[in-house]
């Protein structure tokens, strides 16, 4: 399916590997231009990189921590150098990394989810606004969480967080309607992502065995999907894509779950 997004200017936060990547490669077939941003920038290059090979008419990996205002800025002050101010897809994949029940995390635990799982998000947001409403057509997809419908006891945190991402793009959704601007969220389950298999090796499962490492996550959580595997992030990649995408022209407001199946909440 073409998805309109030939020329298309996009910036994939958290694209340097998992999820971030596969949604920028799913961008970068389609023919758009992507700037990955993330920590280090050996790892942005390699996905620049690849991003080339798969289509994309220019690439760039651009380092900033966004839990840092300025540096997110300088960002997209290089992004509206590089692409005559304007952008059209804005997707940010990053997430908090805090595990620990709610009587183990410490308050700077609990501040560093906060700050790296929304803040990071409205960072960003506020940098890429003016670009994207310059652009002809806008989109933003922020990704969430499921356990933000089916709670884990080691993931308050970085849930809670997560869930106040998905309000305040909720929120978006409505301040952009006016801008045609389009604002959902993506909810992916138990995706085999590089954290999901290093804590099946810690239990001594093979994470990249999709079947073993549903079983596990069954026995240590409780949270089976309905099919009997976790998921790949090359299958997050095309639904955030579309969302990203002109094919996308009436859909906002959303949190789409990518679960492999649960209980509709």
């Amino acid at each position: 399916m073409d998805l309109g997004l030939k020329d298309a200017a996009a910036v994939v936060v958290g694209g340097g590997r998992g999820m971030g990547l596969a949604a920028a490669r799913c961008l970068a077939e389609d023919g758009a231009r992507v700037a990955v941003v993330g920590r280090t920038q050996a790892a942005l290059d390699e996905a620049a990189q690849a991003l080339t090979r798969c289509g994309s008419p220019d690439t760039v990996g651009l380092v900033a921590d966004t839990t840092d205002a300025d540096a997110v800025q300088r960002v997209f002050d290089e992004v509206a150098r590089r692409w005559n101010g304007e952008l059209n897809v804005l997707i940010n994949a990053v997430g908090p990394d805090s595990v620990g029940t709610f009587e183990e995390l410490t308050d700077e635990q609990w501040r560093t989810a906060f700050d790296g799982g929304v803040m990071g998000m409205v960072h960003c947001v506020r940098s890429a606004l003016p670009l994207l409403r310059n652009a002809e057509w806008a989109r933003i997809v922020n990704f969430s969480a499921h356990s933000t419908q089916r709670q884990s006891v080691i993931l308050p945190a970085y849930t809670a967080a997560k869930a106040a991402l998905t309000s305040v793009s909720k929120n978006l959704s409505l301040l952009l309607a006016s801008d045609e601007i389009m604002v959902n969220v993506v909810s992916p389950g138990s995706i085999a992502s590089e954290a999901l298999v290093g804590w099946a090796a810690s239990v001594g499962v093979d994470g990249k065995d999709p079947y073993a490492l549903m079983a596990a996550i069954d026995e240590h959580f409780g949270h089976p999907a309905h099919l009997p595997r976790a998921g790949l992030p090359d299958e997050i990649g095309p639904v955030v894509a579309f969302l990203a995408s002109r094919r996308n022209s009436y859909m906002t407001g959303a949190n789409v779950n990518v679960d492999g199946g649960s209980d509709f909440t």
